[in-house]
């Protein structure tokens, strides 16, 4: 993963970005025929855009609730002052950890779960809180998802915001 960098991006980078995200085993030559520009083109605008870390992978989306867990929490950690590496490689060592951000207001870290029922996600909160540098955790269970993680639209906002007035 690149550290981000604030990077603009342009109409063509928002097309290609969007149909890699629509159709991500696309190729180049399909993504050249579709967007009706040059293969090279293509090439060297997807060789830019994965420097500049704005695309930073290629992997399938997968589904937890697909592979048997479908409850999804987030727990808020407040942690012991100087135990922030200590607690960040325990929670990595959690395979039901999805995402792990330390944030600022109440609790120092925010984490997304997921667990194979309610009684299970006692389990993985035991887990993830049964660790000396965590002092104290908040849990709260994800009762449905009606905005998914997306980019698409920040995608096109930015190409807009890229383009110099008038145009």
């Amino acid at each position: 993963m690149h550290p981000p960098v604030m990077s603009r991006i342009d109409p063509l980078d928002a097309r290609l970005i969007e149909l890699l995200a629509v159709e991500p085993r696309i190729g180049v030559l399909e993504c050249s025929r579709r967007l009706q520009v040059a293969r090279g083109t293509v090439q060297a605008r997807l060789d830019r855009l994965i420097a500049r870390g704005v695309i930073d992978g290629f992997g399938p989306d997968v589904d937890p609730a697909a592979l048997g867990y479908p409850v999804t929490a987030f727990a808020t950690l407040e942690i012991s002052q100087g135990q922030g590496a200590d607690v960040r490689a325990h929670l990595a060592s959690v395979p039901e950890v999805l995402e792990l951000h330390t944030i600022t207001g109440q609790g120092d870290m925010l984490c997304r779960i997921v667990a194979r029922s309610n009684a299970d996600l006692q389990r993985v909160i035991d887990r993830v809180v049964g660790f000396d540098g965590i002092v104290r955790a908040a849990t709260a269970i994800a009762l449905e998802n009606p905005v998914p993680y997306r980019v698409l639209p920040l995608v096109a906002q930015a190409a807009q915001e890229g383009q110099p007035d008038g145009e």
